[in-house]
């Protein structure tokens, strides 16, 4: 996997032994096309691990829908897992060898988790730790369904059941909290994520490139700056099939907005430092997730 070039890039070290301090950390983002061959999108997310780890990242995001993009959203019922780290399938499997491997937290942006009482898939982020272990689940609550003529036409409530739980990992680097895509337009839930402690959020997505190009650098921004968090936003890039182009453009913004490090347009990894004095320092100057009155 090449690397892809950052752009504003804050104090970035991004090289071989470098672990961070106390404060300071590494994550990495990696930027896919995913199509509808399971093994090729899990090798090419295995080196996208390895790349970022490479370069000194602790933690390391996955996109959503980073195994498999397929051309119906019935497709996905055929490959939904059961979240069984010591009877894993396929797709946890190399969740759990990357993280293992690499002696780094992976964060697997949206994947399909079986859900027998409904019949149907939950799109869930699994975040798994170093030791090989289910660290955190958390089940996209906001599903895609719109209908755009001409643009975009999803209904992913057909066969995805939706959470219901807000969701923060807690690691030795930071708490990090969880959200998938769409999720991203709702601001009450990121709130919630800072309210219990959140420093970093992750936005997996696969943007769609007609909204992407609008909406995605400014709703990314909002949230970072409303709640004085770094987002990490890895994305899908490019035409998966005839049906889905995503826009790409994988993310890190620190919590005064200002993005990092972006990748361009193609797959890869994007290295950003999270720097939790500096974050410190935004929020005292400027207290406002204090000052809330509603």
């Amino acid at each position: 996997m090449s690397k892809l070039p950052t752009t504003r890039t804050q104090g970035l070290q991004a090289k071989t032994g470098y672990y961070g301090s106390m404060n300071r950390f590494l994550a990495g983002c990696v930027q896919l096309t995913s199509k509808a061959d399971v093994a090729e999108n899990l090798a090419t997310c295995t080196r996208g691990i390895a790349e970022a780890a490479r370069r000194g990242a602790q933690l390391v995001v996955l996109p959503e829908n980073f195994a498999f993009v397929g051309m119906g959203e019935n497709e996905k019922l055929e490959l939904a897992e059961t979240l069984d780290a010591d009877k894993p399938g396929r797709i946890l499997a190399a969740l759990l060898e990357a993280a293992t491997r690499h002696s780094v937290w992976v964060i697997g942006g949206g994947m399909p988790e079986a859900s027998p009482a409904s019949g149907k898939v939950y799109n869930s982020c699994v975040a798994v730790s170093p030791a090989g272990r289910i660290a955190a689940v958390y089940r996209k609550v906001h599903l895609f369904d719109v209908q755009i003529p001409g643009a975009a036409e999803f209904c992913e409530s057909r066969t995805v059941e939706p959470g219901r739980d807000v969701v923060v990992l807690e690691t030795p680097l930071a708490p990090v909290g969880l959200s998938i895509c769409y999720d991203v337009r709702f601001p009450e839930l990121y709130r919630a994520l800072s309210g219990r402690g959140a420093r970093v959020v992750v936005v997996p997505a696969a943007f769609t490139l007609h909204t992407g190009k609008d909406h995605w650098h400014t709703l990314l921004r909002a949230r970072a700056v409303e709640n004085q968090v770094y987002v990490l936003a890895p994305a899908q890039y490019g035409r998966a099939n005839e049906k889905r182009v995503c826009y790409g453009h994988s993310l890190i913004a620190d919590p005064w907005g200002t993005v990092i490090a972006e990748a361009s347009d193609r797959e890869g990894v994007i290295v950003g430092e999270i720097d939790l004095d500096f974050q410190d320092k935004v929020r005292r100057e400027l207290p406002c997730l204090g000052h809330r009155r509603l």
